[in-house]
């Protein structure tokens, strides 16, 4: 089984990747960019074959390593 874990920073969490993004933007002549917000994507390949089982191990991955659950959000996907 695939997971797909894709985290955020949390609503009001200064990003300051995502403001260089915004800027190198519009320095390439983008216009209407008005944020933007950086992530990352993890991908898991997995030996679990019970999606509900997955889902729990992916999710204490998750809040034990994975995300700064302080500072972050998770979404996980599973296929």
């Amino acid at each position: 089984m695939k997971a797909r874990i894709t985290v955020t920073l949390k609503t009001g969490v200064l990003d300051p990747q995502g403001k260089a993004i915004e800027h190198a933007l519009d320095g390439l002549g983008f216009e209407g960019v008005n944020s933007a917000r950086q992530g990352k994507l993890i991908e898991l390949d997995l030996e679990e074959t019970d999606k509900d089982t997955a889902m729990a191990q992916v999710t204490q991955m998750c809040e034990k390593l994975i995300a700064n659950t302080v500072i972050e959000n998770y979404a996980i996907e599973l296929e």
